[in-house]
C-alpha cells in the first residue's frame, strides 16, 4: 500500500487512454448481457451463473458457499437470488449430502431445462458482443490479463479460473 505523502505516477496519456477504454468496456458489456438475459429468460447475469455453475457440477449441486465464489457474489446476495430461482422451480435448497451442517443449491430438472434453454442465446451475445470481435491471440491476451487483475482483486476466483469448479465436486 501507498501512503498518501508518496507522489501519484500519473497515468501518461497512453496508459489513461487504456484504462478509459477498459472501464468502457468493464461497465457497458456486463449491462448488455444483463440486458439480454432479462429480455429473452427473465433473469439476470448473477442468475445465470448460478444456474450454469450448479448445470456444471456432476451432480448438479454445489454448497452454497462454493456457489458464492464460482458466481462471485456474497453468500447474502447468493441467497437471495437462490431463493427467486427457488420461487421459479429451477433451483432447490438442501442439507449437503456429504456434511450436514452445510447447505447446497441443487439443480432442478426444471432449472436443468432453463439453462438448457437460455444457455445458446447467452453464448451467441457473448460471441456478437466480445469472442467474434477478437482474433484468437488478442483473445488469449485479454484472458490473461484478465487472470492477472483478477488474481489482484480477487484471488479465490482468479484460482477458480485455474482449476475450474471449487475442490470436491
Amino acid at each position: 500500500m501507498t501512503s498518501p505523502d508518496e507522489p501519484v505516477a500519473w497515468l501518461s496519456d497512453q496508459e489513461r487512454a487504456a484504462w478509459m477504454a477498459i472501464l468502457a468496456m468493464t461497465m457497458t458489456l456486463p449491462s448488455a448481457l444483463d440486458a439480454q438475459l432479462k429480455r429473452d429468460a427473465g433473469i439476470n447475469t448473477f442468475e445465470y451463473h448460478i444456474l450454469a455453475a450448479l448445470s456444471e457440477s456432476p451432480t448438479r449441486s454445489l454448497q452454497m458457499s462454493q456457489l458464492a465464489v464460482f458466481a462471485q457474489g456474497s453468500l447474502s446476495r447468493l441467497s437471495h437470488a437462490v431463493g427467486r430461482l427457488e420461487r421459479s422451480g429451477w433451483v432447490r435448497r438442501q442439507p449437503s449430502a456429504h456434511d450436514g451442517r452445510h447447505t447446497e443449491a441443487l439443480l432442478t430438472p426444471a432449472g436443468w431445462d432453463k439453462i438448457q434453454q437460455i444457455a445458446p442465446g447467452h453464448v451467441r451475445e457473448v460471441r456478437r458482443l466480445l469472442i467474434d470481435l477478437l482474433s484468437p491471440t488478442q483473445l488469449a491476451d485479454l484472458g490473461a490479463t484478465s487472470r492477472l487483475v483478477v488474481g489482484t482483486t480477487a484471488p479465490e476466483s482468479a484460482h477458480l479460473l485455474d482449476t475450474g469448479l471449487p475442490p470436491g465436486i
